[in-house]
């Protein structure tokens, strides 16, 4: 027998490996790996709810079992394993794998630590609220059917997609020869971006970016610039920097710590514990005393405790090296367009997305306008029968069958074979002069509504603006916060460009919580106050620093450690009167036992202007300002202290000023600065005032003509004393008295340079603030103790003096 015979066709094995691999390639391609543009759908995910919305699986109805739903899609439309069903769905009912859930699952559906869903006969489910959009219209023939694998059933070849999926839930996929990786994003924003284009076709990738700010992911966290963002979507691909939430805390013992609060999309959250706890343990990261994991219901809490001498935004820098708390999404925005898979930039997937809707819109209303007329051509048939209803009556009476009834009516009165069936089907209650009136109310309202729908049909401007509508209206059903915060890198962008110049009060509270309020937070009061609560600390956290400033300005944080480090005012977070504030340590690099000393605003780095620094125990020193003009992150060095010493006051100056220390036994010391020559940044200094044993420096100032010294002490007492009564001395003196220090005034707090038009604000250890003006406290000689200035609750005191310039607050 030959082969023909035996029907064995020879076939070259090169030519048919190539065919079937391209056969078996495309196949993956289109009917498993990746999303359809218009819906963005696999077909998996595409049965799932279709199955789901047969079997009349709605919000509005009760869960079922996910073994039904399994059992009904692979039976139909599926021809693969269980699993894979499964599987899929559970990942539309993951709040944290979906954006915007399409399946609400009741049960165990895994959890963010890996955790794998309970078995399909434990679970149960239904249709989200969302999902009713992606198959709304769906029995208007606004979409293709083909037949199932089995050819029995029919199946949606798209669904109508009410709102642009693709972008708003993304999706991934690994298929032969190519992969896509589209992130969510945030609801509102992709249906702003859809309508930006509805009105303006021709609006370009750049200007799209005002409306979608970049990918929202399910689990938040941070996406680091924007450059990659701007790349993806204007070419299809491109790769963004995730980067967990973290804040730096201190207990009330001192103890700091690194708090997680969200971690960058698809990390597994016990893995990433167990590779912190594992490099801890190979000591590849340093400075980590404990991590816990204590997330629950109410959210995800990781902490990760840090030793006392280690710096903890080196610890969370180096988590972000070489763990998954930083991340990179690669984007490569791949769905298939007309069969065939497309790399497409933002523009081009919402173009696609809106010619799909358009497409559905003008099925829907060809859908409703036939309908309307087969119904208005019916009501034309009743009409005729009504108006000739005796004849028909007896036409009726006297056919001998339904057929020559038909046919009569047929031929006698112009009906057509609809039409004469409508008539035989009618009831005789449709004879009443009510009835009739209703038929003709239906038929006019009819008319109207055709002439809609071909209105309709003919303009393109009003399917768009149809489209537009029902975009609007879900956006509003369903639109919520962006969950994934984006911040532009510094060398992307100069925020300073994008902050309005004003001024600002900024408070620093003693276990360094800092905040940014607005000027007007704080009114001027009468001498002897109650003040006003000028914040709320956590108990025993006090007000050390407050100023008011310009958002534009450079802060230079001088702290007790002798190190510098820089910040623009507009970086300090806002808060308001009442809220504690954030920790310093979230936005300086301090070190273990780095407190704050003096906050220095400065607006430019002029050449000719100098800082003087005095510490504690008596030293002095004097650099030139544009020394510390470009600061790092890290710090720098401002002053090198002896043992046991800490730096406690830096001013401005302009090298030729008067300088005057106040100790905090009420005794004082005015010299001239060209005393101290100009030292470098990292020098010592030398000494100003000779200390006895149980006193240190509280204040340091500079002496301006027409000015007076304030003193204030830790019982509320104060006054305020001319500066000539101050003689010029030589440095390193022991200086002349200038308060009379009591048992019940306390020893000295703070002393300023002031004048009649400034304002102070004294800040109590409770949080109490009272604003005075300066002319209302009583100018008096060295050496008396003052007069009460605010008064306190039992076991309260004063525990820092800011003063104001009247002018700026006005």
């Amino acid at each position: 027998m030959s082969n023909e015979e035996r029907n064995i066709l020879p076939i070259n094995i090169e030519d048919e490996m190539k065919t079937s691999y391209l056969d078996y390639a495309m196949s993956v391609i289109v009917s498993r790996a990746i999303p359809d543009v218009r819906d963005g759908l696999k077909p998996v995910h595409r049965r799932i709810l279709y199955s789901m919305n047969e079997l009349g699986n709605t919000p509005d109805k009760p869960h079922k079992k996910s073994a039904r739903i399994v059992g009904d899609t692979l039976g139909k439309y599926h021809p693969h394993g269980d699993s894979s069903v499964y599987d899929a769905m559970v990942k539309l009912a993951q709040n944290f794998s979906t954006r915007y859930m399409l399946v609400d699952g009741h049960g165990n559906f895994g959890s963010v630590d890996g955790d794998g869903a309970a078995h399909m006969r434990y679970t149960e489910a239904r249709m989200s609220k969302i999902a009713l959009e992606m198959l709304r219209d769906l029995g208007k023939d606004t979409v293709d059917y083909r037949l199932n694998f089995d050819e029995t059933l029919n199946e949606p070849i798209v669904l109508p997609s009410r709102f642009p999926n693709l972008l708003v839930n993304g999706s991934s996929g690994i298929a032969v020869g190519m992969a896509t990786s589209i992130p969510p994003h945030n609801l509102a924003e992709v249906i702003d971006g859809a309508i930006m284009m509805i009105d303006d076709p021709e609006v370009q990738v750049d200007d799209l970016l005002d409306c979608i700010k970049g990918p929202d992911f399910p689990t938040g966290a941070v996406i680091m610039g924007k450059e990659g963002i701007k790349s993806a979507y204007r070419t299809g691909r491109g790769k963004v920097r995730v980067r967990a939430k973290a804040d730096i805390e201190q207990n009330s013992k001192g103890r700091t710590s690194i708090i997680i609060t969200e971690i960058p999309y698809q990390v597994n959250k016990a893995r990433l514990i167990e590779k912190i706890a594992d490099l801890v343990r190979e000591k590849s990261l340093e400075g980590i005393s404990d991590l816990r994991d204590e997330s629950d219901r109410s959210g995800m809490r990781i902490v990760i405790e840090i030793k006392r001498d280690a710096n903890p935004n080196i610890v969370l820098n180096n988590l972000y090296k070489h763990t998954q708390l930083q991340d990179t999404f690669s984007i490569i925005m791949i769905a298939i367009v007309n069969g065939e898979p497309k790399l497409l930039n933002l523009k081009q997937m919402l173009r696609y997305y809106l010619d799909h809707q358009k497409e559905i819109i003008v099925r829907r209303t060809q859908f409703d306008l036939n309908k309307a007329e087969e119904r208005a051509h019916i009501l034309e048939g009743l009409r005729i029968a009504l108006d000739n209803i005796d004849a028909v009556i007896a036409l009726i009476r006297g056919s001998i069958t339904v057929v020559e009834a038909k046919e009569g009516l047929m031929n006698n009165f112009g009906l057509t074979e609809k039409q004469s069936q409508a008539i035989l089907d009618m009831r005789l209650q449709r004879l009443t002069g009510l009835e009739r009136d209703k038929i003709e109310e239906e038929y006019e309202a009819l008319i109207i509504e055709i002439n809609r729908l071909k209105e309709i049909l003919a303009n393109e401007r009003l399917i768009y603006q149809i489209i537009r509508e029902e975009l609007i209206e879900i956006k509003e059903n369903y639109k919520d916060e962006r969950r994934t915060e984006i911040r532009p890198l510094a060398e992307e962008i100069d925020i300073e460009d994008m902050i309005q110049e004003e001024n600002v009060a900024i408070t620093l509270t003693h276990f360094g919580y800092i905040k940014r309020m607005p000027e007007d937070t704080y009114k001027a009061q009468k001498r002897g106050g109650k003040g006003v609560t000028g914040l709320t600390t956590r108990e025993e956290d006090f007000v050390e620093h407050l100023f008011v400033t310009s958002t534009h300005d450079n802060l230079l944080f001088f702290t007790n450690q002798g190190r510098v480090y820089s910040l623009k005012a507009y970086e300090i977070p806002e808060a308001k009167r009442q809220a504690k504030g954030t920790a310093i340590i979230n936005l300086l690099q301090l070190n273990s036992g780095e407190n704050i000393s003096a906050i220095i605003p400065i607006k430019d780095f002029g050449p000719d202007d100098f800082l003087v620094l005095v510490t504690q125990n008596g030293t002095i020193k004097k650099t030139k300002l544009e020394q510390f003009e470009n600061i790092r992150k890290s710090g720098l060095i401002a002053i090198s202290l002896r043992e046991n010493d800490e730096l406690i006051s830096v001013r401005r100056t302009d090298g030729k000023s008067d300088i005057i220390l106040v100790t905090s036994n009420g005794m004082s010391i005015r010299f001239n600065e060209e005393d101290v020559r100009d030292m470098g940044r990292t020098a010592m200094g030398v000494k100003a005032i000779n200390l006895n044993k149980d006193d240190k420096l509280v204040g340091m100032g500079t002496v301006e003509d027409g000015k007076d010294l304030l003193v204030i002490s830790e019982s509320g007492y104060g006054k305020r004393t001319s500066l000539d009564e101050y003689r010029v001395q030589s440095r390193g003196g022991k200086g002349i008295k200038t308060y009379n220090v009591k048992d019940r005034t306390g020893k000295l707090i703070s002393a300023k340079i002031v004048e009649e038009d400034d304002e102070i604000m004294i800040i109590s250890l409770s949080g109490v603030i009272i604003r005075l003006k300066v002319s209302d406290i009583s100018q008096m000689g060295r050496s008396t103790q003052g007069v009460t200035l605010m008064r306190f609750g039992k076991d309260d005191r004063v525990v820092s003096v800011a003063t104001v310039v009247a002018e700026e607050l006005e």
